[in-house]
């Protein structure tokens, strides 16, 4: 046993809490396709789900179900990409975007938007998501060592990359026609009235946890410090690459999905680890759970609450991630 492995819960709690979070999650997917400007019944959803033609089936296999699967693959993405950055950067205020990853795919959309080509927003917020991760990594390297990706210099780095791509979002928005400065509004906003490609996202996040998983130890024993983690014998800056890269990898999928949207990545990770602890074999796959759970509800209120009127599901998020997140603060500080 080492030391990242003290007071850890045993296997049987947390197959129970993964598999309470799956039934809240499954509980929260049947509640989006129920809900929205047309009401269905469980038949409906049912007859969606089994090929169905009927009108009510039709709302809920065509346009409710991608849309809910989009919603919680992205959650997912976003909650282990914050799961991540939080042990790597030994920061429980980290989140998804901190290198820059969300100002990159937006470029890369806006882009794409302003030349007309809407075909090509996601492939195109993919490649501007892994160009800022390649960017950040390049410019925060010392010469040619390999391992000096420390984290405040890839955190320096991805401010001020960051911002950098702010300047370029304003510009974009101020050149752009009257008639797409909505759409790009949304789409930086956070939206998935647009999400049409689900499977992408929830291969990625299915492969992302896979790949995750057995490392979980070594990110344990990594949480309490690279020297710590060295002398236990963690392969330290093979491992720490490979987790930035996931967490690139992930924000890059999730932000192609449903745009920046805010908080989940954040408040997800910190909330579970206050009450699960700290322990990446668990918390990990929660932190998918959860985060897809959450923006999948929030998603729900964002297209029902004022229907016919879609809000911005990152709309929906900042207004529950910011008072839940000051409530954790006023917890962590007490």
């Amino acid at each position: 046993m080492t030391p990242g492995d003290s007071a850890l819960p045993t296997a049987g709690r947390s197959l129970a809490i993964l598999l309470g979070l799956a039934l809240v999650a499954a509980l929260a997917l049947a509640l989006a396709l129920a809900v929205g400007s047309v009401a269905v019944d469980a038949g409906a959803i049912l007859r969606g789900l089994t090929g169905g033609a009927d009108t009510g089936a039709a709302i809920v296999r065509d346009l409710r179900l991608p849309r809910a699967l989009a919603a919680f693959a992205a959650g997912g993405l976003l909650a282990l990409a914050g799961a991540i950055m939080q042990v790597l950067l030994r920061n429980p205020l980290a989140d998804p975007y901190v290198l820059g990853i969300s100002g990159g795919a937006a470029v890369g959309a806006l882009a794409a938007m302003l030349a007309g080509f809407a075909a090509a927003v996601a492939p195109a917020a993919f490649a501007g998501a892994l160009i800022s991760t390649w960017i950040v990594f390049g410019l925060a390297r010392r010469g040619g060592d390999r391992a000096a990706w420390t984290a405040t210099r890839l955190l320096l780095t991805g401010v001020v990359v960051a911002a950098g791509w702010g300047a370029l979002i304003a510009l974009m928005l101020t050149l752009a026609p009257d008639a797409q400065v909505k759409g790009m509004l949304f789409w930086l906003i956070g939206d998935l009235s647009a999400a049409a490609r689900i499977w992408p996202a929830l291969l990625t996040l299915g492969a992302a946890v896979a790949a995750a998983l057995p490392f979980a130890r070594d990110l344990n024993v990594l949480a309490r410090g690279e020297d710590s983690a060295a002398a236990l014998g963690v392969a330290v800056p093979r491992v720490t690459l490979l987790f930035y890269a996931l967490a690139a990898l992930t924000t890059a999928a999730a932000v192609t999905t449903a745009g920046s949207v805010g908080f989940v990545g954040l408040v997800v990770p910190h909330a579970l680890r206050l009450v699960l602890g700290n322990d990446q074999r668990l918390l990990l796959p929660a932190s998918a759970l959860a985060g897809g759970t959450l923006l999948l509800l929030a998603d729900t209120l964002a297209r029902s609450v004022v229907a016919p009127i879609q809000l911005p599901v990152g709309v929906v998020t900042a207004l529950i991630g910011v008072p839940v997140f000051l409530y954790l603060l006023g917890r962590g500080r007490a």
